[in-house]
């Protein structure tokens, strides 16, 4: 199993960046929770968002509430962020993961996922 994070890119305070997770080798997502997460140079990896396939629940960071939105599409087995009014702050390597055994209290934490994706860098100027 795969999973190929893709979408990031360059861009100005305020503006939007869709970012994509798509699953190949099977289809896995259907029992997963699917997350993403960021790291910025020097400092660790940060949760950002997660959704649970099957019932659709999404689940937010503080620091990305109200401005992302994290969804899926059934048909290509793919994963979305949605990040609206982006900051400086913002930037990072996003990385996408899937996971089978977590719950709420665990979803924030990347020791908990089973496959990760290879990164993708959002870079917000100011």
């Amino acid at each position: 199993v795969q999973l190929q994070a893709s979408g990031g890119g360059l861009e100005q305070a305020g503006g939007s960046l869709r970012l994509s997770c798509a699953a190949s080798g099977r289809s896995i997502f259907s029992a997963y929770v699917v997350g993403w997460f960021r790291q910025a140079p020097g400092k660790e990896r940060e949760y950002v968002a997660a959704i649970r396939w099957r019932s659709g629940s999404t689940y937010y960071a503080d620091s990305v509430k109200g401005r992302f939105t994290i969804s899926r599409d059934n048909a290509k087995n793919t994963v979305y962020l949605q990040m609206n009014s982006l900051t400086p702050e913002d930037t990072a390597i996003y990385y996408c993961a899937a996971g089978s055994r977590l719950i709420l209290s665990t979803m924030h934490q990347p020791i908990q996922y089973d496959y990760w994706g290879q990164g993708t860098l959002v870079t917000v100027s100011s």
